[in-house]
């Protein structure tokens, strides 16, 4: 969940051109709402939710690839139910920066060829089916190569994502302060009173709206209404007490705000996959 718009610092490789990943993690484990210098090219294996990128708030699914460029703000929120048994999902990711392509350009004319008439994107791109195709096969194959066959591979790849005419604009660059810091009051006031009943005329009054602007505003900026929102709030620290405590399973109920066992526990079974009980053997190391 969105705490705050970050920078977010790519791994440095040294002796790297580029940052490639093939990575599987929990759900919840994706980083937050953020932004990089360098264009990110992501595909997903594994997985569904909500894209924010720049001024769009978008639905992606497996096999989905988007391009998004340098210094957009963005987020992958996965929804819990699309995780695999393990509670994983699973990504593809390149970082590379502008310069990259610059030096691409002026060192290989065969690239140059291909991109000298190219006008870069400042909007988020997601690909059309050929493409993305195209795209997942090449990263999929850059996973089991060695530095060098990476290199190779990506090369032969930047046309594509330049070039292909099946792009999609998905969203645009945008200055969005002020909606973070009402985002960001809305998950204060949440983690602070999650405990007992939330009411929509308490966070709309608190917020300075109407009930249904507030419900509007919510369900555009976040993708999922104000009541989806909570209930993963108080989910996402059930596990965590599940992880880390021996509490009771009805006294964790309680303290994360249900207030009925039962419902609580198919609440959990429904959007974790499991039941709290089987969550707490498999988590906990």
């Amino acid at each position: 969940m969105e705490e705050t718009v970050i920078p977010y610092e790519l791994p440095e490789q040294a002796n790297h051109s580029f940052f490639f990943i093939d990575q599987r993690l929990d759900f919840n484990m994706e980083a937050p709402l953020h932004q990089h210098d360098a264009w990110e090219l992501y595909c997903v294996l594994h997985g569904h939710g909500n894209r924010t990128a720049g001024d769009s708030l978008q639905p992606f699914k497996a096999n989905d690839v988007a391009l998004i460029p340098p210094m957009m703000f963005h987020r992958w929120d996965y929804a819990p139910s699309s995780a695999d048994a393990d509670g994983k999902i699973h990504y593809l990711m390149v970082a590379f920066s502008h310069k990259f392509v610059e030096r691409c350009m002026e060192n290989f004319p065969e690239i140059c060829n291909r991109l000298q008439a190219t006008e870069f994107p400042a909007e988020a791109l997601v690909f059309g089916c050929d493409s993305a195709r195209k795209i997942k096969r090449v990263l999929g194959r850059m996973s089991g190569l060695d530095e060098l066959g990476r290199l190779s591979a990506f090369l032969c790849l930047l046309p594509t994502i330049f070039t292909s005419a099946d792009r999609i604009l998905t969203g645009r660059p945008i200055n969005i302060e002020r909606d973070v810091r009402r985002i960001q009051h809305v998950n204060e006031y949440v983690m602070q009173h999650y405990v007992h009943q939330i009411s929509l005329n308490d966070i709309a009054t608190e917020m300075g709206m109407n009930q249904s602007s507030f419900c509007f505003y919510f369900k555009k900026h976040k993708g999922l209404t104000f009541y989806q929102f909570v209930t993963q709030y108080r989910l996402s620290t059930a596990c965590k007490l599940l992880r880390n405590t021996h509490d009771q399973i009805s006294d964790i109920c309680y303290m994360v705000g249900f207030n009925d066992v039962p419902h609580f526990v198919r609440v959990f079974t429904r959007e974790i996959g499991m039941s709290p009980s089987k969550y707490r053997k498999e988590k906990i190391i």
